[in-house]
């Protein structure tokens, strides 16, 4: 009987591990989107940076819902929300390519971010609650190895899908045909998607009372309050302010940067390749982020958090401002490298801000979670810069962004740290 559990339990992990699979392929999406949506519907640079808005203003809506949720309806109802709320987007993308209506897309990316949202809330504790408890954080970061995978594997895809003989330079314009081709690669991607999560919703119910002996217990009466007591013991901590900010720089950094890679190495300052090329070396930039994060862990084990944090985000500014000032076939290499010194700060800010804050370990993660929109601030903001000027300058804004980081990483090697016995794990972005 104990070994017919455990495999079970095995199994229930194998399909939670799915998911976080899942998200980060359907996240890195959103890189070729950017810029197929630029060519199929003639945009700017900061409308077609609109995409990541809509998709990572999610965030800063559906977070502390998503936590109070969890509190109230625990992991396997959660999931399964979240999932519905994820074939829901998923059926409106299709809507949208069908419709070849870009307010559609938009929709359609903030109602399936939403989804994701709520599924990181909870599968995240899911993850480490499934087996043995002194192998609870190897489980999590096993987990979080196959999101690296789906942030690799997504662009080239997209870009495949997305990007077939577009192209976006000026002076250059989609016939009927191309155009026609990328809105049913969208489609085509968005509808098996929507299938494979169906798919995975229907065997996590099949296997609910599984799962749900596994799952953590209800939180207490503490950690079940509301979104407005959540968010004012949050901000009643400088060191959660301050990790808040750091995180809603990081992401934005990270994701203006992914988004606008394809139409930067597109660029006659750069590489001056084809886009859908272009698109599928945007890979090489997360497949750095997925190494990196390897590397660092060993690293952190030899080299204190804020210390490696302060090394990483130097260097990122460092490559970000080599681009600017020299660009070219050796700036885009150099940009690509940027994603392998991504990697460890989004854990590194969030454990180093658990470990400072006064507030709540609930409330600060929570906030810390709620801070990923950077993502739609600062791609807009990078749009803007390489609309006015070209894509080497844009990268003077995560530039600026790493700067900032690498203060928070030097204040934070003097600050106080107060101990916890079990930190939140942080949700790999």
């Amino acid at each position: 009987m104990q070994q017919r559990s455990s495999a079970g339990m095995t199994g229930a992990y194998v399909i939670v591990t799915c998911l976080f699979f899942a998200w980060g392929f359907i996240t890195s999406l959103v890189d070729p989107l950017v810029a197929a949506v630029k060519g199929i519907f003639h945009l700017s640079d900061v409308e077609a940076q609109l995409s990541a808005s809509a998709f990572f203003i999610a965030y800063g809506v559906m977070s502390l819902p998503g936590a109070v949720l969890l509190s109230r309806m625990r992991s396997v109802p959660t999931v399964l929300i979240s999932l519905t709320m994820m074939v829901a987007g998923c059926l409106i993308m299709l809507l949208a390519a069908n419709m070849a209506m870009y307010e559609v897309v938009l929709l359609g990316l903030f109602v399936l971010a939403s989804g994701i949202t709520v599924l990181q809330v909870a599968a995240n504790p899911l993850a480490a609650a499934l087996g043995p408890p002194e192998r609870s954080h190897f489980r999590l970061t096993f987990s979080q190895a196959f999101n690296s995978l789906g942030t690799f594997i997504g662009p080239y895809l997209g870009a495949a899908l997305f990007l077939k003989g577009v192209e976006v330079k000026e002076g250059t314009h989609l016939d009927a045909a191309t155009r026609a081709g990328s809105l049913a690669g969208i489609d085509r991607a968005f509808f098996w998607i929507a299938g494979l999560i169906i798919l995975i919703g229907l065997i996590i119910f099949a296997g609910r009372k599984l799962i749900s002996a596994a799952a953590p217990p209800p939180p207490g009466e503490t950690a079940s309050r509301g979104i407005g007591a959540t968010f004012a013991d949050a901000v009643s901590s400088k060191w959660a302010l301050l990790g808040g900010l750091a995180i809603f720089l990081y992401v934005g950094a990270e994701v203006a940067i992914g988004t606008q890679m394809a139409l930067f190495l597109n660029s006659s300052y750069v590489w001056d390749i084809p886009l859908e090329t272009a698109g599928k070396y945007v890979s090489l930039y997360w497949g750095g982020a997925m190494v990196g994060r390897l590397v660092g862990s060993g690293l952190l084990t030899r080299v204190p958090a804020p210390r490696l944090l302060a090394v990483f985000t130097a260097v990122a500014c460092a490559l970000c401002l080599f681009v600017f000032a020299v660009g070219g076939v050796p700036g885009g290499y150099a940009a690509l490298s940027i994603g392998l010194f991504n990697s460890i700060m989004f854990p590194v800010i969030f454990t180093i801000t658990l470990e400072r804050s006064t507030a709540s370990e609930e409330a600060t993660s929570g906030f810390l979670c709620f801070s990923i929109v950077g993502g739609a601030a600062i791609p807009p903001l990078t749009g803007l810069v390489s609309q006015h000027t070209n894509y080497v300058t844009a990268l003077i804004v995560p530039a600026l962004c790493y700067a900032v980081l690498f203060l928070f990483a030097m204040a934070s090697a003097r600050a106080r740290t107060h101990h916890r016995d079990e930190p939140a794990a942080a949700t790999i972005h």
